[in-house]
């Protein structure tokens, strides 16, 4: 079993979403394990609520998403629900409007975002941990996107970032077959970053997320808002954007304490400012 921590804060979506925050890391757990954590409208709706929670506490510097269970990060959308709410092409753009604002919210989330990820992870759970800055995977994991076999268009966002992540040719690929990929060929293809024993997954990740929030926010924040744009058109990207966060790093209290943290040989004590 993976050693997610179980006394969270909160709960959304009827307790679908858990969220807690501990040594400066959120985290958020898909809890649905009686369906493999599959993604129902509540359930994003209630991660976006979590997201936004961790987005404004200021003691939270990164966000883990992990799945609740030993079986799946994220199985997919939640099929039970398509004949209700996506049985045809007008239902389908409306189910679309209704999550496009969390989808959004995950994909420019300030923050960095570490995916953990054991168990399958299709479909809708791709396009989550596809989102995120960093995925970390055990060594029993799967992925995969099987819209071919259910006739479902997969979104712009969604193949925008398996693109970027692996290349057209390996996105036609898993694409045209809906082919179940193993840990050791996602790491291979570069669809995720690291693959770890499984007994080891969580205490990687959140030594990962420990790191990460140890270090200066406001050079992470350059990093990632430089990265973004690195990924864009070059007639879309926001220069002025780049220019003005490395200014406001240089300018920082948190510039002036590693300087001086490193001159006295000791840790930094990072305030974000």
């Amino acid at each position: 079993m993976l050693d997610v921590p179980t006394n969270t804060e909160k709960s959304h979506a009827d307790g679908k979403i858990l969220q807690r925050v501990t040594d400066g890391v959120g985290v958020i757990t898909f809890n649905n394990p009686t369906k493999r954590n599959a993604m129902s409208l509540d359930m994003w709706e209630g991660l976006g609520s979590a997201l936004v929670e961790l987005r404004d506490n200021p003691d939270v510097r990164v966000v883990i998403l992990t799945g609740a269970g030993d079986k799946a990060f994220v199985s997919g959308a939640d099929i039970s629900q398509f004949e209700k709410v996506r049985h045809n092409a007008a239902a389908s753009e409306e189910y679309s409007k209704k999550s496009e604002a969390q989808r959004a919210l995950l994909a420019n989330y300030p923050k960095p975002i570490i995916a953990c990820i054991r168990g399958f992870c299709l479909g809708g759970g791709m396009q989550v941990a596809m989102a995120a800055d960093i995925r970390i995977a055990s060594d029993n994991s799967q992925f995969g996107i099987p819209a071919a076999k259910l006739g479902i268009a997969y979104g712009y966002d969604g193949l925008r970032h398996l693109v970027s992540l692996v290349g057209p040719s390996w996105a036609r690929l898993i694409m045209y077959t809906g082919m179940k990929i193993d840990a050791a060929e996602a790491v291979r293809i570069g669809l995720v970053d690291r693959v770890l024993p499984d007994a080891g997954l969580w205490e990687a990740t959140m030594e990962i997320a420990r790191t990460i929030s140890g270090n200066a926010p406001l050079a992470i924040k350059a990093a990632k808002i430089t990265i973004a744009e690195v990924l864009k058109d070059e007639s879309k990207r926001d220069m002025a954007a780049i220019k003005a966060v490395g200014t406001a790093c240089m300018d920082s209290e948190d510039f002036r304490e590693g300087r001086t943290a490193f001159m006295e040989k000791r840790k930094p004590q990072f305030k974000g400012k």
